[in-house]
């Protein structure tokens, strides 16, 4: 098995895409919220693992990533008249993935990278959804940019792992996670939202 080969357990349903598409602004919204948590997640890695140097380059450059594309989302809001929220709400999906976390520092820290690769790769599958589904032509193009870039965040994490633990065992815990990611998805209340 290699990075590219690895897959989510479900496909989000023909009823979330709907709901996005009903309640478009609420989304965009949710989204500027997503790409600023995922700078953090990023840059909170670089504060907590400063010893990890053979990954800290790809950190800040996906970290930098993810605030443009909050720029460029926020650009759109503002284009629609829209404001940001003012606090960001509980990431109920990502809050029950990281319970699954290892207690193990070792352990967490690739279980932390794990569940960063997954949270990208719904990223990009939900992305593509909505560059696929809407209508307006210019954010059709703007989602297919930001779905092509979720992609390869998805695989990064993954290599990031692979620099401190062995190939099986990072594809073994990946394929775990996965399932429970599957079933914390199948489990949320449906929302106009990433996750």
């Amino acid at each position: 098995m290699n990075v590219n080969e690895l897959s989510l357990k479900t496909t989000s349903s023909k009823e979330w895409i709907d709901c996005v598409l009903a309640n478009f602004d609420d989304f965009l919204k949710d989204h500027a919220d997503c790409e600023r948590k995922a700078s953090s997640m990023a840059m909170s890695f670089v504060a907590k693992y400063p010893n990890r140097g053979e990954i800290i380059q790809d950190l800040i450059h996906t970290a930098i990533e993810e605030l443009d594309h909050f720029r460029l989302v926020y650009k759109i809001m503002q284009d629609r008249g829209l404001q940001l929220n003012h606090s960001i709400g509980e990431d109920l999906y990502v809050k029950q993935l990281l319970k699954h976390c290892h207690s193990d520092r070792d352990k967490r820290f690739r279980d932390r990278l794990i569940i960063a690769s997954i949270v990208e790769n719904r990223g990009f599958e939900r992305f593509k959804m909505v560059s696929d589904h809407i209508e307006d032509e210019e954010l059709s193009k703007f989602y297919h940019m930001i779905y092509t870039s979720e992609a390869k965040h998805g695989n990064i994490f993954v290599e990031m792992a692979l620099n401190y633990f062995p190939e099986e065992e990072v594809f073994q815990r990946w394929e775990e996670l996965a399932e429970k990611e599957m079933e914390i998805l199948n489990g949320l209340e449906l929302k106009a939202a990433l996750h």
